[in-house]
């Protein structure tokens, strides 16, 4: 028996506010979408383009309070192929929250929150 990553899921308050950041930030784009009948959720999935691996965005119409992220311990991490352009774009956006010199790798936050490390490619 053997388990394949499939996706992570995050849920956003803003959907089209998370679709822009992260199409803008790591260049996601869309690849499948569910609308409830009903209209109270909306799930998108998005793909880097080279691995299998998705990002999962979940929107609910009766949500209006921000996500308690806890401690914010969890993240998604990426690994970048031209590092110091990823930091320029990052910062130019002002995303960025947290930068570890000593190990070469910094962290971007979402508009909802939600941590993502950036990692150079070399590692």
């Amino acid at each position: 028996m053997q388990f394949v990553f499939a996706h992570n899921n995050i849920n956003v308050l803003n959907l089209e506010k998370s679709l822009d950041f992260y199409k803008e930030a790591l260049r996601l784009t869309e690849v499948k979408r569910y609308e409830a009948p009903d209209k109270s959720f909306i799930i998108v999935f998005l793909s880097d383009g080279k691995t299998p691996h998705q990002l999962e965005l979940t929107w609910l119409a009766d949500r209006n309070e921000p996500y308690n992220l806890g401690d914010n311990e969890f993240h998604l991490a990426f690994k970048v192929d031209n590092f110091s352009a990823a930091h320029a774009l990052h910062e130019k956006m002002g995303c960025i929250c947290f930068e570890n010199k000593a190990m070469g790798i910094y962290f971007i936050n979402d508009p909802d929150g939600y941590w993502v490390e950036i990692i150079p490619q070399r590692r």
